[in-house]
């Protein structure tokens, strides 16, 4: 016998399928997740579920039968968390790590439940699995009671704006069913969540032994005590938020959709609102409006499309339109804007370094960004803003978020699509932290790029020569500033413009606050990198010589200036060769550990992948190597006029 499926189904199976499939699909579906601390019972919660749900086929109950005997922990009876516990660590460990989705359906509604792990060092699954969740079901073990991995996850998920919660308080029946636990249990949590500020509207608190069954999908004799609804019966009738028709239209571009030289649409899913054909719309970054001309879906064309439907418009107007632009209202657009306050959730075992160069993702578009140090960080026990330089794994803080172009947003109260972005390593590919826009900076709106009328074209027509950066990069003591010395002096020989950025030079002025830790590192070289910039644009030759250990700050000085003017010189002299000069003595006070955060030491370097020039000391001495790159800017044709 087939236990998901219930007799009446069945009987409608056989006679009319259409009408089956219509009865489902008319159902409303509600996301929800689980979570809360360690071991206190969410992937037996879901396995119960499903169990009580009649979603499991019969197939399915005899692999958890035979997974519970190899697997389990319950002795003979059936161990509903391996329903969920997929991975072979899973199971072997007894713990949820990654986020595991489960469908199944009642007779009222159709849910999607996310089972997250409760372990700290996994807080990056349960945000993914919150951040497309209506509601949350968070457990307590009624012998631990609310403990810190509890609050982590009820702020989180006020962050994400789930509005509605369960209080699962679980096990109940290893407490004998007390409800004198369950009400300090409760009176605990509920206090914890007024200080959110109102963010969490409404907590139902449900006593359950979800091994047992106990209120899962009906009432419990061992709790005669509780009158409120079961688990189940709460999910079914707890009131979502439907999709606004009202609200403004967002709609991200993910495609250009051109087929055929005859039609050239722009495909997305909507964020927000409502579209028909003769809507006025109006393109963001561009600001440029237009008319929509049809609305092009898997059906064929359609008169309205809503909130959540992925379509094609085309629009009346050959308008410039790319992926990560987005088509909204044209009487409410969205915010434009290069710089926000906002609240990020970090992620990684690396702290955030403020200042350096990451990914950031919003919608479809992906953009070049920087965090600034913290504002303040939550101290999730207590809610307490605290004073920090950094954000380290899991913590949550609010910062500024800087932007390398201006972006189409709402604020995430608003439109939790449009408010929110991923930020990633540049160099890794990893995603490292998720946040959530608040506001924009007002400084984004108001400062704005003055039109000059000499420009650096100009600027370079007069002193007969291109400009451009050598960017002198490796190890201390290696030779970049002997060798940059030479360079600009053989240069300035030839009548060639120049100016050389030396390390210690810069550190006695522009950069005389700054210290040597990652962070500050950081900022010494985009502050370098800025210096640069402006004179490449007044027409110069610059010559910079740093360490620039990291490589990703090396690529955003590299991405300051135009393709070209960029030439990396890979000055490479080994540790132990550059500990034998020493000509300062700072590998030996680093060596005893007089000297913290030293590069090579105990601070690394990132030597270049591709630089334009590999300068290996050891085969070149420092004229031939300045003769080697004079050459290598006149083949270039950097030098004009004075080749």
């Amino acid at each position: 016998m087939n236990t998901a499926i219930q007799t009446v189904d069945r009987a409608l199976i056989e006679t009319d399928i259409e009408q089956y499939l219509r009865m489902h699909e008319n159902k409303s579906l509600l996301r929800f997740i689980t979570c809360g601390s360690v071991d206190d019972g969410k992937s037996t919660l879901i396995g119960r579920m499903l169990y009580e749900a009649k979603a499991l086929l019969d197939d399915q109950l005899s692999a958890l039968d035979a997974d519970s005997k190899k697997h389990g922990t319950q002795g003979d009876d059936l161990d509903f968390a391996l329903l969920v516990d997929g991975l072979s660590a899973e199971r072997e460990q007894g713990i949820t790590i990654d986020v595991a989705y489960r469908f199944f359906s009642t007779d009222k509604r159709k849910f999607i439940v996310a089972d997250t792990p409760g372990h700290e060092q996994y807080t990056r699954n349960m945000v993914t699995g919150a951040s497309t969740a209506d509601v949350a079901v968070i457990l307590v073990d009624a012998r631990k009671g609310v403990l810190t991995q509890t609050r982590r996850h009820s702020y989180l998920v006020s962050l994400v704006g789930i509005r509605q919660v369960v209080l699962a308080v679980n096990k109940l029946d290893l407490v004998g069913y007390s409800e004198q636990v369950f009400d300090e249990i409760d009176r605990e949590y509920r206090a914890f969540i007024e200080r959110l500020d109102g963010s969490i509207k409404h907590v139902t608190s449900i006593p359950l032994a979800a091994l047992r069954g106990d209120n899962i999908a009906e009432a419990s004799a061992n709790t005669p005590w509780y009158r409120g609804p079961h688990l189940l019966e709460f999910l079914e009738n707890v009131e979502i938020a439907a999709s606004s028709t009202n609200s403004p239209l967002r709609m991200p571009v993910q495609w250009v959709n051109r087929p055929s030289l005859d039609f050239r649409g722009f495909s997305g899913r909507i964020l927000g609102g409502s579209v028909k054909p003769g809507d006025e719309v109006r393109v963001l970054p561009s600001g440029k409006t237009s008319t929509v001309a049809r609305i092009v879906s898997l059906a064929g064309d359609a008169a309205v499309a809503l909130d959540g439907e992925s379509v094609t418009l085309t629009l009346t107007d050959e308008i410039d339109i790319s992926r990560g632009d987005v088509i909204c209202s044209a009487r409410d657009p969205a915010g434009l804007a290069d710089q926000f306050e906002a609240t990020i959730v970090w992620l990684d075992e690396t702290p955030m370094l403020p200042g350096r160069s990451y990914l950031v993702k919003m919608g479809a578009a992906t953009l070049g960004g920087a965090l600034s140090k913290p504002k303040y960080v939550v101290e999730v026990n207590t809610l307490d803003h605290l004073v920090a330089k950094t954000l380290d794994v899991n913590e949550v803080g609010v910062c500024t978020l800087t932007l390398d172009r201006a972006v189409a947003f709402d604020a995430y109260a608003d439109n939790r699509d449009m408010g929110s972005f991923i930020v990633i390593d540049r160099l890794t590919n990893h995603t490292i932290a998720a946040g959530t826009l608040h506001f924009a900076l007002r400084r984004s709106q108001n400062i704005h790029w003055q039109a000059l009328e000499i420009d650096k074209t100009a600027r370079a027509r007069l002193n007969g020569h291109k400009p451009c950066v050598l960017w002198f990069t490796g190890l201390s003591g290696s030779g970049k500033s002997t060798i940059a010395n030479l360079v600009e002096r053989k240069l300035h020989a030839l009548g060639v413009r120049t100016y050389l950025l030396d390390g210690d030079n810069v550190r006695h002025g522009l950069n005389k606050d700054l210290g040597f830790t990652a962070a500050d590192r950081i900022e010494n070289i985009r502050r370098i990198g800025e210096v640069a910039r402006l004179m490449v644009d007044s027409g110069l030759v610059v010559l910079t010589a740093f360490i620039s250990p990291f490589r990703s700050e090396r690529k955003l000085a590299r991405e300051m200036v135009q393709a070209g003017e960029f030439i990396e010189i890979f000055v490479d002299t080994p540790l132990a060769v550059v500990e034998q000069r020493d000509p300062k003595g700072l590998y030996k006070k680093a060596r005893r550990g007089e000297l913290k955060n030293f590069t090579g030491i105990d601070s690394p370097y990132e030597a270049p992948e591709t630089p334009e020039l590999h300068i290996e000391t050891e085969q070149l001495d420092a004229d031939a190597a300045a003769e080697r790159i004079v050459a290598e800017l006149r083949a270039r044709g950097v030098l004009g006029l004075h080749a």
